[in-house]
């Protein structure tokens, strides 16, 4: 009865050891998982600070399998290159992305359009618009021959085909931009099953759409007024996310809002194109202080140091090396007109450089991608009046007696120490000189210096000896 019991225990506890694992992984497998959209916001002008955010944050709305990412897009465009890297990270994404252009009034032009166009779903707000794809390096140029199709010069014969909306510039690098753009758009387009035509007219043409003429045009899926709305309006849409279709399902989905880190909010910073000249000018400058008052050591550590950001952030940004040059060279003539003082002409051209460098530094007519034109003009302001301060004090400075140097001994007053027929000794300033005169001299007597000899004064006795 014993040994029944025993066995009995035996087969009890055992039993228990091998249904607490199970029963543990039944628990932890009836814990719902949650469900949630993750919300990206691409607001301003596309930059590497930016580029950098969307990127990250897709790759981190996939390690926390996000359902899908709704990547909200308000921008007037931006860098190429931040555009691409965005589109790559889009393209390679195993979430869906949905570009939304929100809120009302927001646009998705230019670098925005290849985005929403790369999109898996493209959305719109009501009030909003997107286009205007043409490369900014082209836009606006005038004065070139537009590239008509073949068999209807200038749009007059009576084909009944249209001419192309698109004139391209005469310019066989402007046309190669066009076309590279053309082709990388259009193949977004048919990789999502978009309108390719008029993508490809967004790009030669600057063609823009609003929201309904959007949707009517095939170039978006839905016009959704906010987020929960458009989460409501996709539940249920099939996707082709890589090589695998998929049945999106936001029905009560939470949002969540990815917030830029501090390297990126440091980045967005620096990148700014007018800190980026602030920090380039107070390098200089620092640097020059340190330089003209050696051991001032403040203006030498903060120089370098804003130099170092300034160059970091001028690698990242579309720079004309040109202005950069031209920036040099005003600093270095107008650094020029401190030791040969020209009556400001080498100050007038420095400057001329300096604001014309200043102006094209960066190869970019996105509002966000420029330096202020105030910033530029009250930096030109300050050195004109530099200018015009070393000018003035210059032609000042010729108009002055001269003060210094042998030339102000010449008619000086002194007087005889000793008595001395030709050769003596007489007090010019509180110091002794050795003198030479034609007359004698008596002591105390006074004299004018006619020529200078080394340490030998000339003197004329200003009257007769006393007999």
């Amino acid at each position: 009865m014993r040994v029944d019991l025993r066995h009995f225990a035996w087969w009890l506890c055992a039993g228990l050891l091998l249904c607490t694992p199970v029963s543990a992984q039944n628990t932890q497998a009836t814990v719902p998982v949650e469900r949630f959209a993750t919300l990206i916001e691409l607001n301003g002008a596309i930059g590497p600070a930016m580029g950098r955010y969307v990127v990250s944050s897709l790759a981190e709305a996939n390690r926390r399998h996000s359902s899908v990412v709704v990547l909200q897009i308000d921008t007037p465009g931006g860098l190429d290159a931040s555009m691409r890297d965005i589109i790559k990270a889009i393209l390679a994404s195993p979430v869906p992305v949905v570009s939304y252009v929100a809120p009302g009034g927001a646009r998705a032009a230019s670098a925005g359009t290849y985005i929403l166009y790369a999109s898996h779903l493209a959305a719109m707000a009501p009030a909003t618009n997107l286009g205007a794809a043409t490369p900014i390096s082209i836009g606006g140029e005038s004065g070139s021959e537009p590239v008509v199709p073949p068999g209807n010069p200038k749009g007059q014969s009576g084909d009944k085909k249209p001419p192309d909306p698109a004139p391209l510039p005469g310019n066989a690098g402007e046309r190669k931009a066009v076309n590279d753009a053309v082709a990388y758009i259009r193949a977004l387009a048919q990789l999502r099953g978009r309108n390719a035509d008029w993508a490809e007219s967004a790009v030669r043409s600057a063609a823009s759409l609003s929201a309904d003429d959007a949707l009517k045009q095939h170039v978006i899926d839905v016009i959704a007024t906010d987020v929960p709305d458009l989460l409501r309006q996709i539940n249920g849409r099939k996707l082709k996310v890589g090589a695998e279709e998929l049945v999106l399902d936001t029905q009560g989905l939470a949002v969540r809002h990815v917030v830029p880190d501090w390297h990126t909010r440091l980045l967005t910073v620096l990148t700014h194109p007018t800190i980026a000249y602030g920090l380039l000018l107070i390098g200089i400058y620092g640097l020059l202080l340190e330089g003209y008052n050696p051991g001032a050591v403040l203006p030498g550590v903060v120089g370098a140091l804003s130099l170092l950001l300034a160059l970091y952030a001028l690698q990242l940004l579309a720079v004309n090396f040109a202005g950069l040059a031209l920036i040099a060279l005003g600093i270095g003539l107008i650094i020029a007109e401190f030791f040969m003082p020209a009556f400001g002409s080498l100050g007038v051209g420095g400057l001329a450089a300096f604001v014309i460098g200043s102006i094209i530094l960066f190869d970019s007519s996105v509002p966000g991608l420029r330096v202020a034109l105030p910033v530029i003009s009250g930096v030109a302001i300050a050195g004109g009046l530099i200018v015009v301060a070393i000018a003035w004090l210059a032609a000042r400075a010729q108009r002055r007696p001269v003060s210094t140097g042998v030339q102000t001994m010449l008619g000086a007053s002194v007087e005889a120490v000793d008595d001395f027929n030709t050769q003596g000794v007489v007090r010019y300033g509180g110091e002794l000189w050795n003198a030479r005169s034609t007359r004698p001299m008596h002591a105390g007597q006074q004299a004018i210096v006619v020529k200078v000899d080394g340490l030998t004064l000339d003197v004329e006795s200003q009257s007769n000896p006393q007999e």
